[in-house]
């Protein structure tokens, strides 16, 4: 069917109010002049429906359950990720308008506006789907769409072994941790899953402890009995009614967890984390967008700020409340994996820093200077971890 035709029918269609059924629309096209046969009318049914109440022509590049990113940068570029880097589709638009059309749409079923007044939009669709949508003249040349797929499957720490995300052998350190009750923190740039990590770990977490997540968007789903989660909302289209990230660590406190978690900490909620952390709330975890495991301290140092707390005070709650740090990067290649182990400690001046303990092989974690302090966290939990071979730069054996 040609565009004309279909435009037409669409017209049709949105003039009465009236759905893309397919009993409406083989009237729209007789009322065009046209007759089509039963198998026509119902792909026109599904091309319509797509567009009208579905993501267009996304809906197939969302339905892979290999992707895990949708980007529009164009009328004729849509870009996938499906964990190997970013690949350029076939998928087109007619014209630009289009691609306005189904970013406001989306804003819509969201619950937020999206329009000349305001330009862009971070929500979360009803299927747990992040989107981010910018128009011009914000995004120059033309409105950009991103979609963030959330899949309704949770990687097993197996799974992540197997694909090299975790080194042969390093779900043994991990599991010691985890056991010891360690706090900890995952850091790593966009897209290096940091999410799909703390999920794995969490999913390891004993039956018998209450796992309780405060989120902005909610995307963890661990694999674990006793999960309370909750998450943030925006403020209304009158400015009232917002719950912050802030606002939720607060009253996770007042909900027994044997384990506090923050999905992203992002801002003033640092304070609440690090001040819970440090009063009796053992085994918390958090992640952070960060360069580098060294870098934490100083991102956690920003973060404070937006809170009042000074440099000093940062850094007397940090020391007692975090451990461990593990930091994922993502390759050239698109493949994800846990680069560095760090240990915390304080310098001469009683500032926090990091000091590497492990880092990524191909064949194992190598034991680094801050080994002997991993070690001992894990023995907490009654299990050892030490190097293959004695010395320090040797191979991870695993707990035993």
């Amino acid at each position: 069917m040609s565009d004309v035709l279909l435009d037409a029918v669409r017209r049709r269609l949105a003039e009465a109010g009236a759905e893309p059924t397919a009993a409406r629309v083989a009237l729209a096209l007789r009322e065009e002049g046209r007759v089509l046969g039963d198998a026509e009318v119902l792909g026109v049914v599904a091309a319509l429906r797509s567009e009208m109440v579905g993501s267009g022509p996304l809906e197939p590049l969302l339905a892979a359950p290999e992707v895990t990113d949708v980007l529009v940068t164009g009328p004729d570029e849509v870009w996938v990720d499906c964990g190997g880097g970013l690949e350029r589709t076939s998928v087109r638009f007619r014209d630009a308008s289009e691609v306005r059309r189904l970013a406001q749409r989306l804003a819509a079923v969201a619950g937020r506006r999206l329009d000349d007044a305001r330009p862009w939009v971070d929500a979360r669709l009803p299927d747990g789907t992040r989107l981010h949508a910018v128009l011009p003249p914000v995004a120059v040349g033309g409105p950009c769409l991103s979609l963030r797929v959330l899949r309704p499957r949770v990687f097993g720490l197996a799974e992540l072994v197997a694909a090299g995300t975790v080194p042969p052998g390093g779900d043994a350190l991990l599991r010691a941790l985890l056991a010891a009750r360690v706090s900890f923190l995952i850091s790593g740039g966009t897209g290096s899953g940091k999410t799909t990590l703390l999920c794995a770990l969490l999913g390891l977490v004993g039956p018998a402890e209450r796992i309780v997540l405060a989120e902005d968007s909610a995307e963890l789903r661990p694999v674990h009995p006793h999960v309370v989660r909750l998450e943030t909302r925006p403020a209304n289209q009158e400015g009232v009614g917002r719950v912050t990230l802030r606002d939720l660590v607060r009253q996770a406190l007042r909900m027994r967890p044997d384990r506090l978690v923050v999905g992203e900490v992002r801002g003033a909620e640092v304070t609440d984390l690090l001040a819970a952390l440090n009063t009796g709330h053992e085994g918390g975890s958090c992640t952070i967008h960060a360069n580098a495991a060294c870098d934490v301290p100083a991102r956690l140092e920003a973060l404070g700020s937006t809170a009042g707390l000074d440099r000093a005070a940062l850094h007397s709650q940090l020391a007692a409340a975090l451990s461990v740090v593990l930091h994922l990067v993502r390759d050239r290649e698109g493949r994800r994996r846990i680069a560095e182990i760090h240990v915390l400690e304080r310098d001469r001046d009683g500032f926090v820093v990091t000091g590497p303990a492990a880092l990524w092989s191909p064949d194992g974690f190598v034991a680094a200077d801050g080994w002997g302090r991993l070690a001992r966290l894990c023995e907490r939990g009654g299990q050892r971890i030490r190097p293959v071979g004695g010395p320090v730069g040797a191979r991870t054996e695993g707990a035993r």
